[in-house]
């Protein structure tokens, strides 16, 4: 784990930290990462599946009964939330003909129906009902047991307010996994930011935006903050570069930190701040990618989460959550606040977007393929293509053999 506000462990004059200069000769991902279908659906396989992956928030399904249809990276899945008020993920077919069950998010009450043949499973996924199967009428017959055809299950855990899914049902518990990155920000927020993460977040705020490029250039994008003087020229003048400093969470996230948040700016009502937030460092913002398609963010007053919805190898929905130091902050004493927030973030996320599809469009060409890395600008973009690259080859071995 990294220390509290900066990733370099040298005397490092610089706020970012120390230079790496063996970086400039490090492997990059190729073109083919970002452009290729072929590669897109092995890195799910390959890499994603293997670890933990957002697939929605929690509020999506909100209530026991609620169902939330995904595609995740061409896989079709389905969030529940069963009657116990666990949240459950299932392939989104019917074991019968593979039938899409749920086509829009909604209260399915207490059971899954295929629109098909009317084949019913309830939400822990138990195939209870095959009208008609022996004929008008009829619905059993000898020989076929329900027992044995249940949705087939997706292992997933919650946390932050995100449904996290483990494809291959290999990786470590989700709260072993995430230990890294929580015991930092628990250190800053203190004990309120663990309850705040298991809090109700339907009146938190949301946004959402569509960019046509590969997933892991908005990550790329958000780890680094090396364009914020050119691209957010609004930002810089209140957070500015000098001020930020790289970060990384050995093994699963990189990011950067600003020392000079404002919690003042504007003329509205200051949010509410989590109550045991560090008081020595009260302007200090961190802002990480967590591998492989989840950004976040924290602040003394705020929190949020951006899910990554990878829909093509050049497609990506993002969908982003705010979560409150204080529910008091859902008041209606801090609209003016609330909405002042959310514009700047709005601004700041919509001025990303040229750059990262400005990126997208360059990987087609033969002129570029992987690109270098400053030895003190680009450590986190690095770490992140390490990160990568080690788990792609280890796991494309044990693929082979």
């Amino acid at each position: 784990m990294t220390t509290p506000d900066n990733i370099a462990t040298s005397s490092s004059t610089s706020p970012h930290g120390a230079a790496d200069p063996s970086m400039r000769d490090s492997a990059a991902l190729p073109n083919q990462a970002y452009v290729e279908h072929s590669e897109w659906l092995k890195e799910r396989d390959l890499v994603i599946a293997k670890t933990w992956a957002g697939l929605g928030f929690s509020r999506d399904i909100s209530q026991p009964g609620s169902v939330y249809p995904v595609v995740f990276m061409g896989l079709p899945l389905v969030m529940v939330r069963d009657q116990h008020g666990q949240a459950r993920v299932f392939h989104n077919v019917c074991r019968h003909r593979g039938m899409q069950l749920v086509a829009e998010s909604g209260d399915a009450g207490l059971t899954i129906r295929c629109p098909y043949h009317k084949w019913g499973y309830d939400l822990s996924g138990h195939l209870k009902t095959t009208p008609n199967i022996g004929g008008m009428g009829v619905h059993q017959v000898d020989g076929f047991d329900c027992a044995e055809h249940a949705l087939t299950a997706v292992r997933c855990e919650e946390s932050m307010g995100v449904v996290f899914i483990n494809l291959s049902g290999t990786a470590p518990a989700l709260s072993e996994h995430l230990a890294p990155l929580l015991s930092r920000w628990h250190e800053l927020a203190g004990p309120a930011f663990d309850q705040r993460l298991s809090a109700d977040t339907s009146e938190s705020g949301s946004m959402e935006l569509v960019l046509k490029a590969n997933y892991k250039l908005a990550v790329e994008n958000y780890c680094e903050s090396y364009h914020l003087p050119f691209v957010h020229p609004d930002l810089n003048t209140y957070s500015p570069l000098d001020a930020h400093y790289n970060l990384t969470v050995d093994p699963l996230a990189s990011g950067q930190g600003t020392r000079v948040y404002d919690l003042s700016r504007g003329d509205s009502e200051p949010l509410p701040l989590f109550p045991d937030w560090d008081g020595d460092r009260l302007k200090t913002a961190e802002y990480l990618s967590l591998y492989p398609n989840v950004l976040l963010g924290i602040q003394a007053d705020h929190f949020f989460v951006i899910l990554l919805m990878s829909e093509a190898v050049d497609q990506t929905r993002e969908r982003l959550q705010f979560l409150y130091a204080d529910i008091a902050a859902t008041d209606e004493a801090y609209r003016s606040r609330r909405e002042s927030l959310h514009a700047a973030w709005s601004i700041v996320f919509a001025e990303d977007i040229s750059v990262v599809e400005g990126m997208q469009r360059g990987r087609s060409s033969p002129a570029f393929d992987g690109g270098l890395f400053t030895p003190l600008m680009d450590v986190p973009t690095h770490h992140f293509h390490q990160w990568f690259l080690s788990r792609l080859e280890k796991n494309t071995t044990r693929a082979v053999r």
